[in-house]
């Protein structure tokens, strides 16, 4: 039974089952953020390595993974995940992957330009003229000095992330009932939305606030790294 917010000590209401709204929203909290986080990790960790082995070898390799990663990236993010989350089947394990899969290109082709900027710095060369392996180059000159527009870039992803597990979450694809997400409130509350309108409306409110800190906190990390473009 609904129970309008600020009804029967409800702050936010209840939904069609009378459960407390506002308990569901701080644990599909929880569940959002926390697949968001994770799809971003696995798209940066496989993307970066990606990007660094094709900027750094450059050639065939570079050619191979860079029209793998076109190949991807000719499909819009969501329907690619729509596509991972149908071949996979649903859960919040898979929904993560289905992100993280996704968001790989992106990732790579940051890292790869950064690369190829740093793999010809004068550090780099010395590194080669002393016989260091590729691989300490890669890793410990290249890799190191490669990260700061990745640092930034996976702010700014977990914001497009949480959207993702939303809108895979409203269309049945993505965390199933009853845990709680927010994108499945939000899912809920469509078929109630005249009768019942704050379900869709405060999962949305927090979707939105959340996303636009993400944001904002990945624009102040951007300003950190790079002073010059803030003036």
């Amino acid at each position: 039974m609904f129970a309008a917010p600020g009804q029967a000590g409800h702050l936010f209401g209840t939904d069609s089952y009378g459960r407390d709204l506002l308990s569901r929203i701080i644990y599909g909290a929880r569940i959002s953020i926390f697949i968001a986080i994770g799809g971003t990790i696995v798209g940066a960790i496989v993307g970066v390595l990606l990007g660094l082995v094709a900027g750094f070898f450059g050639g065939a390799v570079d050619s191979i993974i860079m029209r793998i990663m076109d190949g991807m990236m000719a499909f819009p993010f969501i329907l690619l995940a729509l596509i991972l989350m149908t071949i996979l089947g649903q859960g919040t394990q898979n929904v993560i992957i289905a992100i993280g899969v996704a968001n790989v290109p992106n990732f790579a082709r940051v890292v790869r330009g950064q690369v190829h900027v740093v793999k010809n710095e004068e550090y780099c060369n010395a590194e080669r003229v002393i016989g260091a392996s590729p691989a300490r180059i890669l890793f410990k000159h290249i890799f190191a000095n490669a990260m700061s527009p990745v640092i930034v870039y996976f702010t700014l992803n977990i914001a497009s992330a949480i959207i993702s597990e939303a809108a895979l979450s409203f269309l049945g694809l993505g965390v199933q009932p009853p845990t709680a997400s927010w994108g499945a409130i939000l899912s809920e509350g469509k078929s109630t939305l005249q009768t019942a309108p704050h379900i869709a409306t405060i999962s949305g409110i927090f979707i939105l606030l959340t996303v636009l800190g993400f944001n904002l906190l990945g624009d102040g990390i951007r300003d950190v790294f790079d002073p010059k473009q803030k003036r």
